[in-house]
């Protein structure tokens, strides 16, 4: 079976083009953490395209065009992606494809992943499973892309040919990607558009100008400057500094954005198993100026490594978040602080500060209890789940849910003045499951007790009238969630009266994440939980001898109270 043709990249400056005069398809994609390169939809790509017309040394904001990205900004000098509120950087790329392809027609394949979402596959797997389609051929085998799976176009699957689990695939139609013909436009002058010669005072405005104005002094140091290129030093000795990032002014910064390597006594990520061979577009020979060290082949990359990693006596330390994970400096101000000390020619070294402990200890089955005081260990909450009562004030409020305009969603009652709850509000959250237990290992703070395990369990679903979007499906990311509470009277007593919350549908809600920026989604309910047992580097976590006051005025907020939970 013929292979489709890859797409060819010249780089120049970072940006690829096709020859003159030949029609190209466009494909804009990032590199993921596994090394291969996933397409932006057709849509993204035909607004970068847009925004490269008016300066191809621009910025391209794309949550503009697609609200899920919407914390992510696009550098088309350094070509890399920036994630605004985590500071990842990654790389990112202009690729050509044949006007008769996939992505010229529009076409998208895709295949269904385990929460029920559709996935589409990277663009040569794509185009190749498109070549068989068109051809008829009844199955395809992606072995010869890396790929260890059987494509059967009859019943429109994927079988695993390892484990011959199989999964669902379609053929969807979208826009077409963006045709170029010849070279890119010439730049023009920072910013784009601005016909009063002044930027945007918005706050993604000012994150880029003052990235634009970091990255100019940096090259203005080096045009000064201009040293010869060092050879490679040797690489450093075994029991080396381990999780050190040493950040020094670039001479790939022009083309490349500021990217933080790993260092020597980390492991090097490698090509996972199953992954696509890499595109011929990335250089395979000497570090070309303009192109990430991430494109280099393996011992260029260890190379360059080796080369960050031997930091001189003296350079100062500055403890800032890993790029990457967590910690108590946001890693864009890290990023910002090195970039404006290198401009500066001082020698600057990034230390990665320790991660989180999220969970605790493995425990045995043996070893977990129920909690003393709290009957059962589990509680599940269906679709409108209500506690039945014969009290006077839940008559009155089934009585109110059935009246045609009922003060309420739920039927409770809220002084303006106190903010006292009559009655008992409900809330939105999906259905799911709560479980809670002993376990035999202590929080920091509270060495003397053992430590409460919650687990809260929701899948993903079909929002129901009472949510933002009836009919839509919503997804529940980073299910099962683990939470902490001390096993002593207070940390009982707010076990009990979360239980409360739970029965009542008020401890999760769907709406927009605000880490992610998904909508649609399931989320916490202004009732703060800790998720970290065995340190606080997040906030969400112990010591904190103030947490369960102010849980429990949270709970109070919602109308779940130590005398409502009694009667």
């Amino acid at each position: 079976m013929s292979q489709p043709g890859q797409g060819v990249m010249v780089p120049v400056n970072g940006l690829g083009f096709p020859p003159q005069n030949v029609a190209r398809v466009v494909v804009w994609e990032w590199l993921n953490e596994h090394s291969r390169w996933r397409p932006y939809t057709a849509t993204v790509c035909h607004h970068i395209e847009n925004v490269l017309k008016e300066d191809a040394r621009g910025s391209v904001v794309l949550g503009q065009v697609d609200a899920q990205l919407v914390p992510y900004i696009i550098d088309l000098q350094s070509m890399h992606q920036f994630r605004q509120d985590t500071g990842t950087m990654r790389p990112v790329r202009r690729n050509f494809y044949d006007p008769s392809s996939a992505p010229g027609k529009g076409i998208v394949w895709e295949w269904e992943n385990d929460g029920g979402a559709w996935t589409a596959y990277d663009m040569d797997i794509c185009i190749t499973i498109q070549n068989a389609y068109e051809k008829q051929h009844p199955w395809l085998d992606l072995s010869s892309l890396g790929f260890c799976y059987l494509i059967y176009f009859n019943s429109m699957s994927q079988m695993n040919r390892q484990t011959r689990r199989r999964r669902r695939l379609r053929r969807r139609l979208d826009l077409a990607y963006p045709l170029t013909v010849g070279s890119i436009p010439k730049s023009q002058s920072w910013p784009v558009g601005a016909s009063s010669g002044q930027p945007c005072s918005c706050q993604q405005c000012l994150l880029v100008n003052s990235t634009r104005a970091a990255s100019n002094a940096i090259l203005a140091s080096q045009r000064r400057k201009a040293p010869p290129a060092p050879p490679p030093p040797a690489p450093p000795p075994p029991g080396g500094p381990v999780g050190t990032l040493a950040v020094r002014p670039s001479a790939t910064f022009a083309g490349a954005a500021l990217w933080a390597a790993p260092t020597a006594g980390s492991a090097e990520p490698s090509q996972p198993p199953g992954a696509p061979p890499r595109s011929p577009s990335a250089p395979s020979g000497a570090p070309t100026p303009g192109q990430n060290n991430l494109n280099r082949p393996g011992p260029q990359r260890a190379t360059s490594v080796s080369a960050r990693a031997s930091i001189p006596p003296g350079v100062p330390a500055l403890p800032v978040k890993n790029l990457n994970g967590t910690g108590p400096v946001h890693p864009a101000l890290a990023g910002m602080t090195g970039i404006l000390l290198c401009a500066a020619g001082l020698p600057v070294c990034l230390t990665r500060a320790p991660k989180p402990i999220l969970h605790p200890p493995p425990v045995s089955k043996s070893d977990v209890k129920p909690v003393p005081g709290v009957p059962g260990v589990c509680r599940k909450t269906k679709k409108k789940h209500l506690k039945k009562s014969k009290n006077p004030e839940d008559v009155v409020r089934r009585y109110m849910q059935k009246v045609k305009n009922p003060p309420d969603e739920d039927g409770s009652l809220q002084c303006p003045t106190c903010k006292a709850i009559y009655g008992e509000k409900t809330g939105t959250q999906p259905p799911g499951k709560m479980e809670f237990h002993l376990i035999p290992h202590s929080l920091p703070g509270f060495a003397d007790t053992q430590t409460i395990r919650i687990v809260y369990d929701i899948p993903t679903g079909i929002q129901g009238p009472e949510h933002p979007n009836p009919g839509k499906k919503f997804t529940a990311r980073g299910f099962p969630r683990h939470c902490y509470l001390p096993n002593n009277e207070k940390g009982r007593k707010v076990l009990r009266l979360l239980i409360t919350a739970w029965e009542r549908r008020l401890i999760f809600t769907i709406g927009t994440s605000n880490t992610t920026g998904e909508s649609d989604t399931v989320v916490w309910n202004e009732i703060h939980h800790k998720t970290e047992f065995g340190s606080n580097l997040t906030g969400h976590g112990y010591p904190d001898a103030s947490y369960l006051d102010n849980v429990l005025a949270e709970l109070t907020a919602q109308g779940v109270s130590e005398a409502v939970a009694k009667a």
